[in-house]
């Protein structure tokens, strides 16, 4: 969606793709930071560690309102600890009910050993079909590329890395300065 001429330029989202496949979980982010049509930054960490390192979270949108989120999240997640679903309800119900946090442009896609999620200030608290799930600018292309890959004798993060490439190729506002984080998931 091109920039609104009357207004000052807009920051840009970024591509977040999330893997969960033979027994690890995997979440990878791009680095790219675009203010209308530049690039003001181009290796932005937007996947990290949560919860002592147990839960995975990558953003997209506004980055300010992103730290916001996962300030949040990670209160949450010491209210309710082992409990990522619970923690991610509660802090959706916040989102969409808090005066300040309503303002907040981002979304969130998290994941521990047992679940993968999307949050976002709509209330949405969904879980992946098929175990993939993307976000962002460029997240169409890197979820279709993902999809079509995970069929192949690829582990979850040469689908990450793959599909992320592929997104990058197509979408100006993501790059191939990848953050990848991983967990091992829960047996069954």
């Amino acid at each position: 969606m091109p920039d609104d001429d009357s207004g000052p330029p807009r920051m840009h989202a970024t591509t977040i793709l999330m893997v969960r496949k033979g027994g690890r979980v995997v979440v990878g982010g791009d680095g790219q930071v675009s203010l209308g049509q530049t690039i003001v930054k181009g290796n932005a960490r937007k996947v990290r560690r949560l919860a002592k390192g147990s839960v995975i979270g990558g953003f997209a949108g506004a980055t300010a309102d992103a730290f916001t989120l996962f300030e949040r999240l990670e209160a949450k997640l010491e209210q309710y600890p082992g409990q990522l679903t619970r923690a991610c309800v509660e802090l959706t119900k916040d989102w969409r009910t808090d005066r300040y946090l309503r303002r907040l442009e981002a979304m969130m896609l998290v994941a521990d050993r047992d679940v993968s999620l999307l949050l976002s200030g709509a209330g949405d608290v969904l879980e992946p079909e098929g175990g993939v799930m993307a976000i962002g600018s460029g997240g169409n292309y890197a979820l279709a590329a993902a999809r079509a890959l995970e069929d192949q004798d690829l582990d979850a993060e040469a689908i990450v890395r793959k599909a992320m490439g592929i997104a990058a190729e197509i979408c100006v506002y993501t790059n191939t300065s990848l953050v990848i984080e991983a967990l091992e998931t829960a047996p069954g």
